[in-house]
């Protein structure tokens, strides 16, 4: 059986953790893993729902998650983690929880965040009308030790995820035989971009 793995993908919102998290999750499947996502988004509605946006209430969300994680990371899965966890305490006890943990720091200027908001959260935030939105009215805690960061305002989807893949590999978690997987054109990228838009990801 293949060795279990959490990537833990941690950083301000619009980074761009959930659109690497589904291309990683893709080429993995392609390498023969089962691969299950845990977005932010989707944990929060379906496993976390009535949390609110608290220091306690982000504490128990990254619990629960980590708790989930654990379960699958220790019958084989890669796991992938794409939640802000902006307290480092919150970050650091899912490590311990887990075991096999590679964060990840998606990192990205605000400013640049800012611009790429759709959903227009950032421009709410700023003038008030958002309390606790991470970055702006809220705290992050920048990673102190990461086993990677990626900066998506520098690189594409595709460098950032096959950084990630290579990581993997140093680690010892995947092989480098399965670390060699296929290249994504820009307009596959493009495509994989509009279904995560079509599913409110990004």
């Amino acid at each position: 059986m293949n060795k279990g793995f959490t990537v833990w993908f941690t950083g301000l919102p619009g980074t761009g953790k959930s659109t690497i998290s589904h291309l990683l999750e893709k080429k993995l499947k392609e390498q023969g893993r089962n691969v299950e996502i845990l977005d932010g988004d989707v944990v929060r509605k379906n496993l976390c729902q009535g949390l609110g946006f608290s220091k306690n209430d982000r504490d128990i969300d990254i619990q629960r998650i980590a708790f989930v994680c654990k379960l699958l990371t220790r019958n084989g899965v890669a796991v992938i983690s794409a939640a802000m966890s902006p307290y480092r305490e919150a970050r650091d006890k899912a490590r311990k929880e887990i075991g096999s943990f590679v964060e990840i720091y998606v990192k990205r200027p605000l400013e640049i965040c800012a611009e790429r908001d759709v959903k227009g959260l950032h421009k709410k935030a700023i003038e008030g009308e958002i309390e606790g939105f991470t970055g702006v009215s809220g705290p992050y805690e920048e990673p102190l030790n990461p086993e990677l960061i990626i900066e998506t305002d520098k690189e594409t989807v595709e460098e950032s995820t096959n950084k990630v893949l290579k990581r993997l590999t140093e680690l010892g978690y995947i092989n480098p035989k399965e670390s060699a997987t296929h290249v994504y054109s820009p307009e596959e990228e493009e495509k994989i971009k509009e279904r995560l838009s079509r599913l409110g990801y990004i």
